[in-house]
């Protein structure tokens, strides 16, 4: 890892880490690595479900106790959950520092989930859930999931069921909590101009003093699947289709070229070879995208369109031609290296949001115990072939499923 960051691992296990800047802006997270794929049968949907309560109510703190500290002083407070990991962070300015450590403490390992406030919460949960049901472009996501990972943790949606919502009360919470949310699976990462020893300084105060509490299961990776070719009827206006796979997981040697490739196919720009194919040269789909999300020990690529449902099939055609292409044709030395070119602009704009900057290098340093420079991936990154995307492409573009709602 390279000297830009400082590195802290206290005695309870949780590892911090800190990238000082000049901003007067301080942006903190606890990164836990707890998400859906560690819930139990009948309790899907409980992480999320964490997340939502664990601002209702603390051992010092009534709820709105909680949404005053930092916003108060015109910070903010905020959480979400994913497949593997949930994640608190706060932003506050310099001088607010160990007020935000303090609270993201407070919450994280001192919440008591009052049942009223579990209760009241739902309600906004079942709302999601309904928010979700009407916005076919996301719901089709978590089914897409639900097939690619049948049998496996991973294969159910990050809210849960209303019907199993309704079951879990204050005391299950507080059981997911002191069952997953162990301190050697957390990460507490920081950008701003925090000095090191104010850094240790207030950590030690504040996070040190918790008790350690080990990790004791281990995940299950998914089983192998069969492709699988899927219509659901969902009586939209347009169809909405996915194509794709099982990706490579985070500690896979072709993860880069495979993130390289996914955003040449459909990445955010423009001239990405899916929407110049579907939207700009045909006027088939308004949205075109690819994503690529790798995970601990699997991954998952995506290939998304929507398009009038008489045209659905042309445009899975032309992505299917387009796919097979990529396995026979390596790009040329031009394309490749405005390819490289893109995505290393791309990813340093991207380094500019503070806030998105602080949360990856929490879930980097989770993952891999130590977070890349800059021009340490420009370099990797650099320094992939054409045919090393030929390779990865041949791989991973054959027997692909899909879904597609209509």
């Amino acid at each position: 890892m390279s000297g830009e960051f400082f590195t802290y691992t206290l005695p309870n296990g949780v590892r911090t880490i800190l990238k000082r800047t000049s901003s007067p802006v301080v942006h903190c997270a606890m990164t836990i690595n707890t998400g859906t794929r560690d819930e139990r049968s009948g309790e899907f949907g409980i992480a999320h479900m964490v997340e939502h309560n664990i601002f209702k109510g603390t051992t010092h703190r009534k709820a709105h106790h909680i949404n005053c500290r930092l916003e108060n002083l015109g910070g903010e407070l905020n959480a979400y959950t994913a497949k593997e990991e949930t994640v608190i962070y706060a932003t506050s300015l310099k001088r607010d520092f160990a007020k935000a450590v303090e609270l993201l403490v407070d919450v994280i390992f001192h919440s008591t989930f009052p049942e009223h406030e579990v209760e009241m919460e739902k309600e906004v949960i079942f709302d999601e859930i309904n928010l979700y049901k009407d916005t076919p472009s996301e719901r089709i996501f978590d089914d897409w999931e639900d097939l690619l990972f049948a049998g496996s943790e991973l294969g159910h949606n990050i809210l849960g069921s209303k019907a199993t919502l309704r079951k879990i009360h204050s005391k299950e919470l507080s059981n997911f909590v002191s069952r997953t949310y162990n301190t050697n699976q957390m990460v507490f990462s920081v950008t701003g101009n925090i000095s090191e020893s104010q850094f240790v300084r207030t950590i030690e105060r504040y996070l040190a003093p918790e008790s350690a509490n080990l990790r004791t299961f281990e995940r299950t990776a998914p089983m192998a699947h069969e492709p699988f070719h899927t219509i659901r009827q969902r009586g939209t206006h347009q169809s909405h289709c996915i194509i794709g796979g099982r990706g490579y997981n985070l500690h896979s040697e072709k993860r880069l070229p495979m993130v390289l490739l996914t955003n040449i196919l459909g990445g955010p720009s423009a001239n990405s070879l899916l929407n110049v194919l579907l939207r700009e040269k045909n006027a088939l789909s308004y949205a075109v995208e690819a994503a690529y999300t790798p995970m601990s020990d699997c991954g998952n690529f995506t290939i998304y369109f929507s398009s009038d449902k008489e045209r659905t099939e042309k445009c899975q055609q032309l992505v299917m031609r387009q796919l097979q292409e990529l396995c026979e044709k390596p790009l040329t030395p031009r394309r490749l290296q405005i390819a490289k070119r893109q995505f290393l602009g791309q990813f340093a704009i991207s380094g500019e949001n503070a806030e998105g900057y602080m949360l990856g290098v929490g879930r980097s340093y989770l993952a891999f115990g130590t977070v890349d420079s800059q021009q340490e991936i420009a370099d990797r990154v650099n320094s992939l072939t054409a045919m090393e995307l030929v390779d990865v492409a041949t791989e991973m573009f054959k027997n692909l499923s899909t879904l597609v709602y209509r």
